[in-house]
C-alpha cells in the first residue's frame, strides 16, 4: 500500500468509538412530567420476573434493535411499549451524551411525556412507576461508594511476552456507584449515573 493510498483512506475515514461493534447498545429515557405544579421525573420499577435486575428502580429503555431508526428512536419505542402512550407523546427530546460502562453503550435521552394520565404500564416488564421531583435532585448530593475492580487474567495469559511476568502490577479499577434514596425508593447504578449527569447539565456544570 502506498503512502497516498493510506492518505486517502484516512480522509474518507469517519472516526468513532473503538470497538464500538463490540458494545451492547441501549438506549433509555428521562420522562418530565407536569406534576402539582412542579416537574417531576418518572421512574419504573422492574417486574420481579424479569431475568435482569428484577425490582430495580430504571428509567424506560432498552436495547437498540437493528430496525430502530437510531438510538432516539429506540428510547421512545421502549417508553412506548413499557407505558402504554404513543411515541409522539413525548415531545422535547434531546440525547444527554453516551454513556460506555461494562460492554455496553447507553444512551440517554430526555423529553417531555404528555398526557402522563394515560400511562398503562406494561406488566410483563413494569411492576409500578412513580415520581421525584426534579427540585429534589437538583438540591440532594447522592451518596457515593467505591467498587474496586481486580484483574484476574485467564489461565493461559501468555506472561512470558509482558514485562515483569507473572509480577506484572495491574493497576486496581475504581468505579464510583451514587445512591438516592426518596421516598422508601433506592435509585441507584447506571440511573442514578444518568441523573447525576442531567443535574450538571441542568447547573451548567459542563458548559465551557
Amino acid at each position: 500500500m502506498h503512502l497516498q493510498d493510506i492518505i486517502q483512506k484516512m480522509k474518507n475515514h469517519e472516526p468513532t468509538i473503538l470497538g464500538k461493534e463490540h458494545y451492547r447498545t441501549y438506549s433509555v429515557l428521562i420522562p418530565l412530567v407536569q406534576k402539582e405544579g412542579d416537574i417531576h421525573l418518572l421512574f419504573e420499577i422492574r417486574s420481579k420476573t424479569m431475568r435482569s435486575q428484577p425490582g430495580d428502580v430504571c428509567f424506560p429503555g432498552g436495547k437498540v434493535d437493528k430496525s430502530d431508526l437510531n438510538e432516539q428512536y429506540a428510547a421512545l419505542r421502549e417508553t412506548s411499549e413499557e407505558l402504554g402512550v404513543e411515541m409522539n407523546h413525548v415531545d422535547d427530546v434531546f440525547s444527554l451524551g453516551c454513556l460506555i460502562t461494562e460492554g455496553r453503550m447507553i444512551y440517554p435521552f430526555v423529553g417531555t411525556l404528555l398526557a402522563s394520565d394515560s400511562i398503562e404500564v406494561n406488566e410483563n416488564e413494569v411492576e409500578a412507576i412513580f415520581t421525584v421531583p426534579l427540585s429534589y435532585f437538583l438540591e440532594a448530593t447522592p451518596k457515593k461508594y467505591p467498587v474496586y475492580l481486580k484483574a484476574a487474567p485467564s489461565e493461559n495469559f501468555p506472561y512470558e511476552l509482558i514485562q515483569g511476568g507473572r509480577a506484572y502490577q495491574w493497576k486496581q479499577q475504581q468505579i464510583d456507584e451514587l445512591f438516592y434514596q426518596y421516598d422508601g425508593h433506592v435509585i441507584w447504578g447506571l440511573t442514578a449515573k444518568i441523573i447525576a449527569h442531567f443535574v450538571s447539565v441542568l447547573k451548567g456544570a459542563d458548559s465551557k
